[in-house]
């Protein structure tokens, strides 16, 4: 049995005590220390659902890089990972889903869980593809088979509009996958309709880092993201780096969906690298200042890591359980992630030990310390 001291976030407080687990939780004893330094925080590991690399890895380059950008992202406090893969020729994706998962059947001690992966894309729509090369295709019921064959994919993103989504969605959330609406110019309508299909065939919905390749909210325009904001049952996944969303946006869709707003890093290859030229999904990106940008001038992914988001929801106005609930409670709801997200008995061992600069000192999974 192993023990943890300090100061524990839990779910809707932070008391000061320890942690006995091995590979679950098995006791968490408030106010009884038996050391006199308590300044760190033990939190419960974050959960990245939607991330393309990292330390100069990419998803798409292969199971070596899923490896290398994996573990870079554990040593920013990342338990539980889904590599995302970008739209690129189909043959290529499938062979970036097969290589993930190669790694997770590895199941390597030195790497966070990794689930699944998220596919962004093909199903988007053109007028949307922000970063993404223009090898969207449609979600046809054979094309669609192929990837839920593989049995990997756990988050796919899918812009409302496109062509056979009716037939698409019952096929995803038959097959446990979550339908993610983004990479769209849906009106309103066409929004609620792809909502209320995957409701319908009993699915559970998220929108796709909000605000960001759906347009924005107008008097008489709310699009996906004032249907996803007004929808009680769905999630938004949000990259809270503040290129990507300014801070007041983060704290209206905080103060209206505090237990269904995730944080994703929507990391790149650049993360952890030195500043300048870069490349997503064959694409030449500029990295300025923690900012990517693509030669069209959008947002082209970004550098961010959880443990960074996490400290920016504190500066922005975020609680330390609130914040916490950002990086890996709501994920975990998410995801159907029942044995994770929060530290309570039962649940896993999966926590990240910061300082009281809410830097990074340790990581531990499933009880046993990778960081």
């Amino acid at each position: 049995m192993t023990n943890l001291q300090g100061r524990i976030v839990l779910r809707d407080r932070v008391v000061t005590g320890n942690i006995s687990f091995g590979e679950i939780i098995s006791d968490i004893e408030a106010g009884n220390l038996s050391n006199k330094d308590p300044q760190y925080y033990i939190l419960p590991g974050f959960i990245d659902g939607h991330v393309h690399g990292g330390d100069g890895a990419d998803t798409m380059d292969g199971a070596e890089a899923i490896e290398k950008l994996s573990r870079f992202h554990m040593h920013h406090g990342t338990t539980t990972i889904l590599p995302t893969t970008i739209t690129r020729p189909w043959k290529e994706i499938l062979d970036s889903l097969r290589a993930v998962k190669e790694v997770r059947q590895k199941g390597l001690a030195d790497l966070p869980d990794i689930r699944g992966a998220h596919l962004e894309g093909p199903f988007i729509s053109s007028k949307k593809l922000g970063a993404q090369p223009p090898f969207n295709i449609m979600p046809k019921a054979e094309v669609l088979q192929e990837m839920i064959d593989l049995d990997i994919v756990r988050v796919i993103t899918i812009a409302p509009e496109v062509e056979y989504i009716e037939q698409a969605v019952p096929l995803l959330t038959k097959a446990g996958i979550r339908v993610s609406l983004g990479h769209t110019a849906c009106s309103y309508s066409q929004a609620q309709h792809a909502l209320q299909i995957t409701y319908t065939h009993h699915g559970v919905v998220g929108g796709t880092h909000l605000f960001n390749a759906m347009g924005g909210i107008e008097g008489r325009a709310p699009g996906l993201a004032g249907a996803i904001l007004d929808d009680d049952k769905a999630y938004a996944e949000m990259i809270f780096d503040t290129h990507h969303v300014h801070p007041v946006n983060f704290r209206l869709a905080h103060r209206q969906k505090p237990d269904h707003l995730l944080f994703v890093t929507d990391a790149m290859r650049g993360a952890g690298m030195p500043e300048g030229e870069s490349e997503l999904g064959g694409q030449k990106v500029i990295i300025k200042n923690g900012c990517v940008m693509g030669m069209n001038g959008h947002l082209a992914g970004s550098v961010l890591t959880l443990d960074q988001a996490f400290r920016n929801a504190l500066v922005h106005g975020a609680t330390l359980p609130e914040a916490t609930r950002l990086v890996s409670t709501n994920a975990a709801q998410y995801q159907g992630l029942t044995d994770r997200g929060e530290i309570t008995l039962g649940k896993r061992a999966d926590f990240v030990v910061m300082n009281a600069n809410m830097q990074v000192e340790q990581v531990w999974i499933a009880g046993k310390r990778r960081v």
